[in-house]
């Protein structure tokens, strides 16, 4: 299966992907997790902000994750989307285009675990934002583009990391 997390900033995506690899329920799938830090260095805007050089960069990372066959990221094209639509910097045709584009992938996630920020404080990691407004901007734009772009499976997941897992679990194998 190819699971991919999606869920605006801080909210835990990576801890789950972490948590999620150390299970024997997913002992032979490969897991992939943004590099914030490194392309942030590579001078790829991460933050309130972004660029469609830094976007595309974004899109070939979840394209290249999209050919494996078991695979769980804590990354999805709607993550991707989200931002790109967030993006002041970028036209809004081009916003639109590239989304249009990029929503034709969401069909080879067999899953998509939508990460909510509900209860969860942002953490400050240096990398990213901890803007509180654009938090919500990002997860209220993902929220929309799961509904206009429905995935094949959507899990929704809040709470701690083991009530998260504990939710997965029970929608995955019953």
């Amino acid at each position: 299966m190819k699971i991919g997390l999606c869920g605006t900033v801080s909210v835990g995506k990576t801890t789950l992907v972490n948590a999620l690899k150390e299970l024997p329920e997913f002992a032979n799938y490969e897991v992939a997790t943004e590099r914030s830090k490194y392309l942030r260095d590579q001078g790829i805007a991460l933050n309130d902000d972004s660029t469609i050089k830094g976007q595309l960069v974004f899109a070939a990372e979840r394209s290249l994750e999209l050919m494996k066959e078991n695979i769980i990221t804590d990354r999805t094209v709607y993550d991707v989307s989200a931002f790109t639509l967030s993006a002041k910097s970028i036209e809004w045709w081009v916003r639109e285009t590239f989304v249009n584009i990029l929503m034709q992938l969401r069909k080879e996630y067999d899953v998509i675990i939508y990460v909510s920020p509900e209860g969860i404080e942002i953490e400050d990691n240096g990398v990213r934002t901890t803007n509180s407004e654009y938090r919500d901007k990002i997860d209220n734009v993902i929220k929309e583009m799961l509904i206009e772009f429905p995935p094949v499976k959507l899990i929704e997941v809040k709470g701690t990391t083991e009530e998260r897992i504990t939710t997965i679990k029970q929608v995955l194998f019953p």
